[in-house]
């Protein structure tokens, strides 16, 4: 009885969230032209997609009093939407890569800043007004070695971990760059390879298995709003509780991407993601705080 009170609450919350949200945007004018041009889009597929890469360094002389370590450090990153719509079905589809690497001056390894690859599946059948069933896929992994913070001991590489969620739920669609996806029958796989669980228990994953897998509520929103001439933000929010397992302990994913374009092929870039997941470290949890910040050059397809 606790679990289902939980889920009504989270779900409740989350809804007064973005309706609050969409209020807002509606006294904005020029998103309110957006969401109408967004309606009369002709069926079929839409694609847009965006490549970026991040450069930042610093070099100091031996002479230079202050102190300082001589760094360089570069970002990549690939955003793909590729939208379909046919009378009452949409299918929204999101691909991200993102690998990040700096070198700092007489270190032995390149150290990770970014690494992601992500895909997210949404398909829905109009229900009433801006409400669709629908029925969603996530994966997310990685695609290079993790490191501890003494940078000696392995403790992540390509698809170890790798998260997979699926379930029905009931979509809330404003347009393409405002959305929430209830899904409170959500099943999730978190794989990791037999070489982390030999010891003991690896994100979430018990000692000796390579599978965990969770049933709960999964709560997915995206928002994206230009804030001024320019300047674009895209928001990204995953929530998920495991009604088998501590579903008091909801995970967090929240992505932000700020976008401040200087002219076709430039822009200064800010990308920020924050993660709760207890079952990353299961002695400490701890919010995970990831934040990059460069001039990019853009292009757009």
């Amino acid at each position: 009885m606790k679990k289902i009170v939980f889920t009504a609450a989270l779900l409740i919350s989350f809804s007064n969230l973005f309706a609050q949200m969409a209020e807002k945007e509606n006294l904005k004018q020029n998103e309110s032209a957006a969401d109408r041009k967004t309606a009369d889009l002709p069926d079929g597929w839409k694609k847009t997609g965006k490549i970026t890469f991040l450069f930042n360094q610093s070099a100091f002389n031996n002479a230079w009093m202050a102190g300082g370590t001589s760094s360089m450090a570069g970002n990549f990153g690939l955003n793909y939407d590729f939208n379909y719509k046919k009378g009452a079905i949409v299918w929204d589809n999101k691909f991200i890569a993102a690998y990040g690497l700096t070198k700092l001056k007489g270190a032995e390894r390149n150290t990770k800043t970014d690494d992601r690859l992500e895909l997210n599946s949404l398909l829905g059948k109009k229900a009433s007004g801006n409400w669709y069933y629908s029925a969603f896929l996530n994966f997310k992994t990685q695609m290079d070695s993790g490191f501890d913070s003494t940078e000696t001991t392995r403790i992540s590489h390509f698809f170890s971990p790798a998260y997979l969620q699926v379930g029905p739920g009931m979509l809330w669609k404003k347009s393409d760059n405002l959305k929430v996806n209830f899904a409170p029958a959500t099943s999730r796989l978190i794989i990791v390879d037999d070489q982390f669980t030999r010891l003991g228990t690896s994100f979430g994953v018990e000692q000796g298995k390579t599978i965990r897998y969770e049933f709960g509520v999964s709560v997915s929103g995206y928002y994206k709003l230009n804030l001024m001439e320019n300047v674009s933000m895209e928001n990204i929010l995953n929530l998920y509780s495991n009604y088998l397992d501590k579903p008091e302990n909801v995970d967090v994913d929240y992505q932000m991407n700020l976008v401040m374009k200087v002219n076709k092929y430039m822009s200064a870039n800010v990308s920020f993601q924050a993660i709760y997941d207890d079952n990353a470290n299961p002695v400490k949890s701890e919010v995970q705080i990831r934040e990059v910040f460069g001039l990019g050059i853009n292009y757009g397809f």
